[in-house]
This record gives C-alpha cells, sequence and structure tokens, in this order.
C-alpha cells in the first residue's frame, strides 16, 4: 500500500503539473498530442527566429528544426549537402559554386531558389536591417564593406546565376566556410514574407521556412508546436510528425515536467538535482564549444580602470564555483577560447598551446585596488551585478557578490531581467558588470576573438589596435601565422582584462529515454530532423 507520506508526495506533485500544465496552456493543445509526439522543453523565450536577427542558442535551436542551408551539419560535426547538391571550389579557394537540388520548395510550397539565399545574405549585410548576424558573413568579398557603408549590396560576392547556381567569392581562402555555412546567418528567407511583415520572425503563422519541420503555432513564453515539412527536400528522413516544445526559464519547472512525464527532454537541470539524475541514468553530458563569463563595461566606474577589473577577476575561485554550483560536467575557465579546436596543423589543441592567461591572487588584488586609488576613505561605488533570470545565473551571481565583498568590502547589488530586456540592456551598455556566454557559431578560434572587435560590442570596447589584429587573422591565409594572430588578440582581451572566464561549457540535459536518434551538435543545438519516439 502507499503510505501517507508517499499519497501527500503524489497529490502535490500532480497539483504542481496541473498548475504547469495551466500555465503553459497544455490543455488547448492535448489533441494534437499523441505518444509519437517529440516534447523538448526550450529553455528561453525566442526572441525573433528571423536568422538574420537571432542571437541566442536557444533561438538557433529552434531554427534548426525550421531551416536548412546549402550545408548541413552531421553528428559528427561535419558539413553535408543539404538545399546544395554539390559544389566546386576554385584552385585559389576562394570561390565557390554551390549547385542546388531541383524542385526545393518553401513550407508553403512555393519554389526554393539561388536567388532566396543571395537576397538572405545581402539582406543579412544591409545595414538598414540592423542583423545581428551580419558579421558572420564577413567572409564574403566586400561583405563587411557593404555592411558598414562603404559598398554596394551589388558588389558582395554572392550572386545567384540561375535558380540552381549560386556563385560565392571570398575575401581570402576560408578553411572553415563550409562550417560557417551550417550557421543560422547563412540561412534562406522566404522575400515575400519578409517584405509583408517586418517582425515575420516572431510569430507562428508568418513563418515559412524550408526545414525538417513547420512551425504551426507560437505561444509566446507558453510553447510552440511543429508538425513535419512535407516539402522538405528530404522529408523521407524525416520520422516524426509532431513536436511540442514547452518554454520556460526556470530550471526547476523544466525538470518537472519531464519528470512528471509532461515532457521528454530538458537541458541544463538545476545543480542540486544533478547527483540524483546521474545515479537515475537521466542526467546526460553534451558537446558544445561556449564559454560563460562576466563581462565589464569599461565605459561606467570603476571599470574604467583596467587594475580594477584585474582585481575584480583575481579574486574569483574558479574552481570551487564550478566544483559547488555549475557542475554539469564543466571546466573552469583561465582564458576565452575554449578546448576543442585545433591549430592550423590539425593535431595541437588551441587552448592548450595559448595556455592559462589569468589566475586568482587575492592579495594582489586587494594591492591593484589601493593602486587604483581605492581604500577605506575612498571606497569603491556601489557596484550591480546584471543578469538574466535564472537559477544558475543568481547563485553564480551571488557568489561573485560574496567575493567582491570579502575582498575589497565592496557593496554589491544584484539585478536580474527577463532575458529580452537583459541582452538589450546589456547590449546598449546600460550596466557596469554582466554575465555573458558565448556559443560558436563555427569550429574556429577567430569565432571566439570577434567578440570583442566590433565598434558595438557590449563592453563597449573600442581599440583600433585589435580590430586591426582581427582583420589581419581574417586575411591571413598562412596557418601557423594566423594560429600566432589569433593567440595575440587573446592575450589582448586579458591584458585589458574586459573579462572574467569563469567555465568552459557543456550541454547537460535529461531525458527519459524515449526519444531515439537525435544528436547534440558541437555548438551545443539539438538536430531532431532524425529523431523518433
Amino acid at each position: 500500500m502507499m503510505g501517507k507520506r508517499n499519497i501527500l508526495k503524489f497529490l502535490v506533485l500532480a497539483f504542481g503539473l496541473c498548475i504547469v500544465a495551466f500555465a503553459f496552456g497544455y490543455g488547448h493543445n492535448a489533441n494534437q498530442i499523441d505518444e509519437h509526439t517529440i516534447r523538448y522543453v526550450l529553455e528561453q523565450e525566442p526572441s525573433t527566429l528571423d536568422p538574420a536577427k537571432s542571437s541566442t542558442s536557444p533561438e538557433a535551436t529552434v531554427q534548426l528544426q525550421l531551416f536548412d542551408g546549402l550545408v548541413r551539419l552531421n553528428d559528427k560535426g561535419e558539413p553535408e549537402a543539404a538545399v546544395a547538391k554539390n559544389w566546386d571550389v576554385s584552385d585559389d579557394g576562394t570561390e565557390y559554386t554551390f549547385h542546388l537540388r531541383s524542385h526545393i520548395k518553401w513550407s508553403n510550397g512555393e519554389p526554393l531558389t539561388a536567388h532566396d539565399f543571395e537576397y538572405a545574405w545581402k539582406r543579412a549585410l544591409n545595414p538598414d536591417t540592423g542583423a545581428s548576424a551580419a558579421y558572420m558573413l564577413y567572409v564574403l568579398k566586400n561583405a563587411e564593406d557593404y555592411n558598414t557603408g562603404k559598398a554596394k549590396a551589388s558588389d558582395v560576392g554572392v550572386k545567384a546565376i540561375d535558380d540552381g547556381t549560386l556563385v560565392v567569392t571570398l575575401e581570402y581562402p576560408t578553411a572553415y566556410f563550409l562550417k560557417l555555412l551550417a550557421s543560422h546567418g547563412y540561412y534562406p528567407v522566404n522575400k515575400s514574407a519578409v517584405e509583408a511583415n517586418e517582425n515575420w520572425g516572431s510569430n507562428a503563422d508568418t513563418i515559412i521556412s524550408n526545414g525538417p519541420y513547420r512551425l504551426i503555432s507560437w505561444q509566446h513564453n507558453g510553447e510552440m508546436n511543429f508538425v513535419k515539412n512535407d516539402n522538405y527536400w528530404d522529408a523521407d528522413e524525416v520520422v516524426t510528425k509532431s513536436m511540442n516544445w514547452p518554454i520556460s526559464e526556470s530550471q526547476s519547472t523544466r525538470l518537472t515536467l519531464v519528470e512528471g512525464g509532461e515532457a521528454d527532454m530538458m537541458v541544463e537541470p538545476p545543480v542540486a538535482d544533478q547527483e540524483r539524475l546521474e545515479e537515475a541514468g537521466l542526467l546526460y553530458i553534451g558537446p558544445m564549444l561556449g564559454n560563460y563569463y562576466y563581462m565589464f563595461n569599461v565605459k561606467a566606474e570603476p571599470f574604467t580602470d583596467p587594475k580594477v577589473r584585474k582585481a575584480f577577476s583575481m579574486v574569483i575561485n574558479r574552481h570551487n564555483i564550478v566544483k559547488n554550483i555549475v557542475k554539469g560536467g564543466k571546466k573552469e575557465a583561465y582564458a576565452f577560447v575554449p578546448f576543442g579546436m585545433l591549430e592550423s596543423n590539425g593535431k595541437d589543441d588551441f587552448r592548450e598551446v595559448g595556455r592559462d592567461l589569468v589566475y586568482e591572487d587575492v592579495d594582489q588584488a586587494k594591492k591593484l585596488i589601493r593602486e587604483a586609488g581605492y581604500d577605506e576613505t575612498h571606497p569603491l561605488p556601489e557596484i550591480t551585478i546584471l543578469y538574466n533570470t535564472s537559477e544558475l545565473h543568481k547563485a553564480i551571481a551571488e557568489a561573485f557578490q560574496a567575493a567582491w565583498h570579502d575582498a575589497f568590502g565592496a557593496d554589491v547589488k544584484l539585478q536580474n531581467q527577463e532575458t529580452k530586456v537583459f541582452l538589450a540592456n546589456r547590449e546598449a551598455g546600460k550596466y557596469q558588470v554582466a554575465r555573458a556566454s558565448w556559443v560558436a557559431d563555427y569550429g574556429d578560434a577567430q569565432n571566439f576573438l570577434e567578440v570583442f572587435s566590433a565598434e558595438d560590442n557590449d563592453s563597449q570596447y573600442e581599440n583600433e589596435e585589435y580590430n586591426t589584429l582581427i582583420a589581419q587573422i581574417r586575411e591571413t591565409p598562412d596557418g601557423a601565422e594566423r594560429d600566432a594572430l589569433m593567440h595575440r588578440a587573446e592575450k589582448m582581451i586579458f591584458d585589458e582584462s574586459l573579462i572574467i572566464p569563469l567555465y568552459f561549457t557543456t550541454q547537460p540535459y535529461v531525458t527519459n529515454g524515449s526519444v531515439q536518434n537525435y544528436f547534440w551538435t558541437v555548438l551545443g543545438l539539438v538536430d531532431f530532423k532524425k529523431a523518433y519516439k
């Protein structure tokens, strides 16, 4: 018999799931969900699914189900033919001619052609678009000049010769170009949909896509519902007919949905539950080329002084935070570029060659603060840590708060915001110090180093020497020379103490085991194209 305590637990769980189901609107959608529906809990409400304007991993995860580029990454992280059936490359490696498959269609049945790719890429580069993904296309000839108003759209190195042929000209030979093509910045977009509605990427009924699935409903901050895209070029490989994705920024809510039988998979379970989940065989660790760090606004006091920035980094005990708060197979970070990307010789890991670039020393940090002019009679100003709502982000912020108070007597406040507001304020420089993370768009160290090269980077950092160095990296064909330039650029980030690296990411997730044949890309995205229950 079930004891009184177990009955009470059961009733509490059932009541909690009823509340969650009501909050996420499951009732109205229950008739569309059957035992074959893949139910994945998305960890954040997308701001947009417009490939040119999106910027977060959850957005990219949704887009991976909805779109296909010329190529698509396989489960080994290698690019495979997708919308393009094959391609030719010039002897000097700067011109690619892509041959598209015949009879490719959009999800609404309209023909998809090479002209859609040319339109999408030039739209992303158009300065009037304000695309966050524009930098990803800078390898195209004259792309950066067009994006910065120094060239015309017709100068950009992408041209549809006919409906089935796309010719791409690069600024310089780019070894990782095919991998780059699999990222969201290179997805095609439907011109009619874009021109009919500026915010076409924010509602299910205006999104026209070309991937394995199409989005049929989107209850904002509630759930998303997908069905198989019968017009997909590779539809025979898509087994699953429907997917239901609840949305919650709460780790504990996501876990409750899975353990309560209302969902099949979720990412980033609460740290407090990870040991229990591992023992139960429910916790898995997926790959992710990324990092988690704190960034300083270099134009906000007291962080205008690099000595202060360096001191605040030196008192953070990364090992203790990762071991006791973060967990999930993460590795503490003492640099910016993560492990997992090779030098040009194809053998040595970039991170191992570059070694650690920061260290911890509380006494030295206190000395730097005094040298910066702060002491008992001239205390540091009040400091606010900005982060987006999450149990994990809050716990990490509290650890930083305690470390800075203990070391410097700093008065540190915490401010959490909904993700969309948080990102907008961080981008606008409306903060002193804020959490951040970067997950690779493609598997090359350059992708991480470019974060601080743009004039509008979130740290408000402006350094022509650094920008020139990044330009050299992009244009240097010699592998060993390029490696040396990238190590030099990374060292500059820490000479300036722009960030506090905390850990290199993994993708811990929980699954009930019912979903098969999915895989995680090295970019931390889950691909359900061939998945089934």
